[in-house]
């Protein structure tokens, strides 16, 4: 068939008016329970399916969300995405999910796009270097928005983490067990949430004397955290303990004490941030200050659906608290 099946090739099959197949598919009009039956027998046949866009156009109303990440490729995210659809899916919400690799441009790209196709509704982490006119355009086009983790806007509903009292939580379990020399890894981006970790662990080294911060960039991947540990175990030996950006570092650090032939949470003891399904499948199991991508996904999902049900209500701002969760990757130093 060299175009879509339409209106007129239900009808064609069926041998009856396109108005005909158009009541049978609304559920209105007086049809015959025979005409019914023969006019959704034709739409299989013909695998005729509706155009959703058409369909938002007569009733105002779109059942597509857009989802916009900014590295889908990460553990984290893709939970995040699966907690989204598996609630949106339960209202009857449809999702489209678009990857911006933290690029401005290509972001811009990705929101006129879903624009551009009548979504419902987005769900969006912001890139790096998100202009005002990519504001505007999202306020000009009365599209719901809900962001999570960099907030670009007070007029956005918004959700993101308690990063810097985290991080505070993390060192202070460090400092319990016995560590006094502690560093940071992963992450290049300068966006607040990074920022705000970074900020969390600098300050309650302050609070337990414990000297300048020591953090170490690197992508936030497993290869990233396993060259970073490497070439921390060479320059800094002193280091008994790390912090991490993200679980995908620190399972990446894990890999590079492995490497040297030492034990993550005996030599270096370890700790993530996120709690991706892999941090306690690992072994030995990661201790992780815990997000719950899943549940946040959840949660972002419930966040934009109130902002469906009431478009006019003030802008909603949620920060949510990271849980530190302890397993095996933690223990007190080893003695000098």
């Amino acid at each position: 068939m060299a175009h879509r099946p339409k209106l007129s090739t239900v009808a064609a099959a069926a041998g009856v008016s396109t108005a005909t197949v158009s009541q049978v598919l609304r559920g209105t009009g007086r049809i015959s329970p025979q005409t019914r039956d023969k006019v959704l027998a034709a739409v299989q046949e013909v695998n005729y399916l509706p155009d959703g866009r058409a369909a938002a156009l007569r009733s105002g109303e779109n059942r597509e969300i857009g989802l916009v990440l900014h590295h889908l490729a990460n553990p984290f995210n893709a939970e995040v995405v699966s907690g989204v659809s598996d609630r949106l899916e339960r209202a009857d919400y449809l999702v489209s999910v678009l990857d911006s690799r933290d690029d401005a441009a290509r972001e811009g790209r990705n929101l006129r796009a879903l624009i551009a196709s009548m979504r419902g509704g987005l769900i969006w982490v912001p890139a790096s270097g998100t202009d005002a006119a990519t504001l505007d355009l999202l306020v000009a086009q009365r599209l719901p928005v809900v962001t999570f983790l960099h907030r670009v806007a007070e007029r956005f509903d918004h959700v993101g983490l308690r990063n810097a009292a985290a991080l505070g939580r993390a060192v202070d379990h460090l400092v319990e067990l016995g560590h006094r020399h502690i560093a940071y890894l992963g992450g290049t981006s300068p966006r607040a949430p990074r920022a705000e970790r970074i900020a969390g662990y600098a300050a309650a080294l302050a609070t337990h004397g414990l000297g300048a911060p020591l953090v170490l960039p690197c992508e936030d991947s497993k290869a990233g955290g396993l060259t970073a540990m490497l070439e921390l175990r060479e320059a800094h030996p002193e280091v008994t303990a790390i912090v991490c950006n993200g679980d995908m570092v620190a399972l990446g650090a894990c890999l590079g004490l492995h490497r040297r032939g030492e034990t993550p949470g005996r030599e270096v003891s370890v700790i993530g941030f996120d709690d991706v399904a892999d941090a306690a499948l690992a072994t030995p199991a990661l201790t992780t200050l815990s997000i719950a991508p899943y549940e946040l996904g959840q949660h972002l999902a419930e966040r934009l659906l109130a902002r469906l049900a009431d478009p006019s209500a003030a802008p909603v701002h949620q920060d949510l608290d990271a849980s530190l969760v302890l397993r095996d990757t933690t223990a007190p130093p080893l003695p000098r």
